[in-house]
């Protein structure tokens, strides 16, 4: 049998409770998402590898837990340098060297190196005058493992507004576009004249579509990597979604990447290549609070669903994400799986599937469902998986229990990290029992201190070991000595 074909689909921000196959209650009904999973496989227990964009991108890409990159917190922005390390296998690295087409349209947020007219590169906003957009972009997603690429190069609300085609963009800037505020928020900066941000998200997914026609001429197998740049700001929804939700501009934004998802499904039945085509829809972390939760709620929505915090944080709502699957020649339809899962895994997963053995400095932390998507699995796949926020601090998961180091959400959520007095008096970490508590309300680290141990020490020797999977200890990049592994004795 011909190795599948893959399209990732990566929405920006997007919550567990926007997508109403996996909340019942949710007042957006995001229709073809629903029906793929209908036609395939939901996971009501998967993580990014990050509360935040960049990090969560560079698990998913490598496999491997995003704070053993030299992105110990936060995210990069337009003009940022490359966190992906030259030479590291990527799954698009991995899928062209066994022949696969590769393909990445739409939101890089990686870093890139942009050429600064008077010699070196960029690093920061502040960069932007000196930029020379007339040359080429070098150590892109062409440099891992991409055939091509066209896209932006972080997310839609930061400089630079420009298309980037391969290592070029597509025209130079020329003008500089004011910033704005709200739900329609963009950082102020330099904009090409063919660059129209209330119609990116269509621009991508005509390029998707395109490509997909394209593939369908040949036999051999492709991977299209599909990042949105929605729905995170700026909140721009075609005006056929404008009022369609029954919430605000920030579900109306999500019922327009849900109509995304449904035109890639249908180009891939118009041009037959359907049935062999694993399909996976996902996000890179929880809703943001642009989407206006207290709105939100007012009209009986909630992003998070029944989990704790938002994008950034610690808690659930910070990394548990939607995930469905879509492969009818491999995945019986109208299946659920409650396993733990992490974005690091689709890489292991993708290597099962085409029978490709990786090497021990590569895809450290990935583990593969194939079990799970073929419905064989009767154990656990996953010993533990590792969570990490905003501020770079930690928490793990092992079945029931979440142990999480740090005093706050480590996020944006109260109580909120750099706001001391939000957190005083409160136990410096944090362990829940999911199975009874799932809204991480109860803090019982002092009832359990041999259960606290345990997961310290797994914790620990993951980092320590530079894999969470078996093989031999790899190094993590840049300095170990983090400010937030105080509990590492």
């Amino acid at each position: 049998m011909k190795k599948p074909n893959l399209v990732y689909i990566f929405a920006d921000d997007m919550g567990y409770g926007d997508v109403s196959c996996l909340n019942p209650d949710s007042k957006i009904r995001t229709e073809h998402i629903d029906c793929m999973a209908a036609e395939g496989l939901r996971c009501t227990d998967a993580h990014s590898s990050s509360a935040v964009c960049t990090p969560s991108r560079y698990s998913l890409l490598t496999g491997r837990y995003n704070w053993r990159s030299v992105l110990k917190k936060g995210v990069t922005g337009g003009y940022s340098q490359p966190v992906l390390e030259k030479g590291r296998m990527t799954i698009a690295s991995m899928l062209k060297e066994q022949g696969y087409r590769t393909a990445c349209v739409g939101k890089w947020h990686l870093g890139l190196e942009w050429q600064l007219k008077g010699g070196g590169l960029a690093s920061t906003y502040q960069d932007e005058d000196q930029v020379d957009f007339t040359a080429p972009i070098t150590d892109g997603p062409c440099n891992h493992g991409f055939d091509s690429f066209f896209g932006i190069s972080a997310s839609l609300d930061m400089p630079p507004y420009v298309y980037i085609e391969n290592d070029r963009v597509t025209s130079e800037p020329v003008r500089r576009m004011e910033g704005r505020k709200g739900k329609a928020f963009m950082r102020g900066g330099m904009i090409a004249d063919d660059f129209v941000p209330e119609t990116v998200l269509d621009t991508l997914a005509d390029r998707v579509v395109g490509q997909i026609e394209d593939y369908g001429q040949s036999d051999d197998p492709f991977f299209i990597y599909f990042p949105l740049p929605a729905p995170h700001t700026p909140i721009y929804p075609a005006e056929k979604y404008q009022g369609k939700s029954g919430t605000n501009e920030y579900g109306d934004f999500c019922l327009h990447v849900d109509a995304v998802v449904g035109r890639v499904i249908q180009a891939l039945k118009d041009s037959g290549q359907d049935e062999n085509t694993i399909v996976v829809f996902t996000a890179d972390n929880g809703c943001s609070p642009k989407a206006d939760f207290e709105a939100l709620d007012a009209v009986g929505h909630k992003p998070s669903y029944v989990f704790r915090g938002m994008k950034s944080d610690i808690f659930e709502g910070g990394h548990r994400i939607p995930f469905v699957i879509r492969w009818p020649a491999g995945i019986p339809a109208g299946r659920v799986s409650d396993q733990t899962f992490c974005l690091t895994d689709l890489t292991a997963t993708m290597a099962d599937i085409t029978q490709y053995k990786i090497a021990d400095d590569a895809a450290e932390d990935s583990v593969s469902n194939l079990p799970v998507w073929e419905g064989s699995a009767k154990e656990p796949i996953r010993e533990a998986v590792v969570h990490h926020s905003i501020n770079g601090s930690f928490s793990i998961r092992k079945g029931r229990w979440k142990l999480e180091m740090c005093a706050d959400s480590g996020g944006w959520s109260f109580p909120r990290c750099g706001h001391d007095e939000e957190s005083a008096g409160l136990p410096p970490i944090q362990l829940y029992d999911l199975s009874v508590d799932i809204g991480e309300r109860e803090n019982v680290q002092d009832r359990y201190p041999a259960i606290v141990d345990e997961m310290r020490e797994l914790l620990t020797r993951y980092i320590v070991e530079g894999r969470s999977t078996p093989g031999a200890p790899q190094p993590n990049t840049g300095d170990a000595h983090w400010e937030q592994l105080w509990w590492i004795s």
